[in-house]
């Protein structure tokens, strides 16, 4: 007979798929185990506090946070009450109320469901955006090592996919650096606007315990370490908006970095490869083959991620005081965006840490122009002697005769009278020599390099 694992319908909990778009961490974190058990933790942590604001018997909670436990709990169950009420929180209850005997009237205690669930969720993010946190950390630490070893190593820089102008593998690893540098700023900042509290009851203005209300927010909130927010926000949805469209940002990042790595491990660039690890990315029927699978699956989850920054958006449009469905997207688009960013994550920090890295083939694609991708250079070298229209000029129809006849840029300059009457030979092999054109992007890589440790070091006193 299958195994239940067998039964899995999506990638996200799939054998075979799973540990390709996730990783068993942050899975634990959004299994429906961790959100019930979190679910009871609010509900202790709720008593505690009415029973600290003289709400409910101090015996009563005692008798709560010792009883109400998660291994006590029928899944099966809720299961079946879940799929009659529409939500999970009353056959917790239902539950909690049995283990606690007399106690378990306090169970719950002028709370309502959504108090619970989104403080559970809170729980959940805390949790979550510390395994982000502690990627990103890793994933910067090995972009800085990229951008300071290649700091020097030139290779052609391109736009619309055509030779520009020359840079080095360092300047384009300290550009991804610099990305996730900011990812790291901004998940620092929102943690302050999300990580707080919900709890006000029915409408959310905490009618059911009269004038201790505030009271008791400020309580549970200090039980479960949170913040507490200015207004109750069951129907104020940005601050888990926000969260999602965090993740949007990183794996949008982590797409333009997979790009970058796909095209130049192309066999026509073949500048960088994937780490070698024997059979992976083979072929069925092409034994040459190494395609870049850490890099395809950083891609789609970008891509799946973006669609749910979407769905999040989209849920932040509650009617009245109680929503009619945008809550229930949140289920859908909160724990997969989660999962599939740490799975993304996971495979860049493989992918980029093993990097190979051909700096031969980027010297010689770098040279496959014939000096045009300096024409800029020779451009502006011999702007000072003979006037910036009359050298544009002169490059232009050096450049013309390069595509129509062959040759290097440099010979074609040459052949030009005008321009040996202003600089001679040796000036003209340094001026069509791309490695001599660099501009300051080495300086740029010590710049993002020396940033990204000032920020790793705000962000520990921060935390101290």
């Amino acid at each position: 007979m299958p195994t239940p694992a067998l039964h899995a319908s999506t990638v996200l909990d799939s054998i075979l798929y799973r540990d390709a778009f996730g990783t068993p961490q942050m899975r634990g974190v959004f299994a429906d185990s961790s959100f019930i058990g979190r679910c009871i933790e609010v509900e202790i942590a709720l008593a505690k506090a009415e029973a600290r604001c003289g709400v409910i018997p101090p015996e009563a909670a005692e008798v709560i946070a010792r009883e109400s436990r998660l291994e006590g709990i029928n899944f099966e169950l809720m299961r079946q009450e879940t799929e009659l009420v529409g939500y999970p929180i009353l056959p917790l209850v239902h539950q909690l109320v049995n283990m606690t005997g007399d106690a378990g009237r306090y169970v719950h205690w002028g709370a309502t469901t959504q108090d619970i669930m989104d403080t559970a969720t809170v729980l959940q993010l805390r949790s979550a955006l510390e395994i982000v946190d502690a990627d990103l950390i890793e994933l910067r630490s090995i972009l800085s090592g990229l951008a300071r070893k290649y700091r020097d190593t030139p290779m052609a820089g391109r736009t619309h996919l055509q030779q520009a102008l020359p840079i080095t593998f360092g300047y384009k690893a300290a550009v991804w650096l610099a990305m996730f540098d900011r990812h790291q700023q901004r998940l620092a900042q929102l943690r302050e606007r999300v990580l707080v509290v919900e709890f006000g009851g029915a409408a959310g203005t905490l009618a059911s315990l009269g004038d201790r209300g505030f009271d008791v927010q400020a309580a549970l909130a200090e039980e479960l370490q949170l913040g507490v927010p200015n207004t109750t926000w069951h129907v104020a949805r940005d601050g888990f908006a926000e969260c999602v469209n965090l993740l949007a940002l990183i794996t949008g990042s982590l797409g333009k970095v997979a790009t970058d790595i796909m095209i130049m491990a192309s066999t026509e660039f073949a500048e960088v490869y994937e780490p070698f690890v024997s059979g992976r990315g083979a072929s069925s029927t092409m034994p040459q083959k190494r395609n870049p699978i850490s890099s395809e699956l950083m891609l789609a989850a970008a891509k799946a991620v973006r669609q749910h920054a979407g769905l999040m958006i989209d849920a932040t449009i509650h009617d009245f005081e109680r929503a009619t469905g945008p809550w229930h997207a949140e289920w859908i688009a909160i724990p997969e965006s989660f999962v599939l960013t740490a799975g993304a994550l996971h495979q860049a920090k493989f992918c980029l840490s093993g990097l190979v890295v051909d700096e031969i083939r980027m010297r010689s694609n770098l040279g496959i122009t014939k000096g045009l991708i300096v024409a800029e250079a020779v451009m502006m070298g011999l702007a000072p002697v003979m006037g910036r229209q009359q050298a544009h000029d002169v490059v232009y129809e050096a450049c013309r005769k390069v595509n129509d006849e062959g040759g290097t840029l440099e010979d074609a300059l040459a052949s030009i009278p005008v321009v040996l009457r202003h600089i001679n030979r040796t000036a003209l092999k340094r001026l069509t020599d791309p490695v001599n054109y660099l501009g300051l992007a080495p300086q740029m890589v010590d710049r993002a390099v020396s940033s990204s440790v000032d920020l790793t070091s705000a962000l520990k006193r921060k935390d101290a």
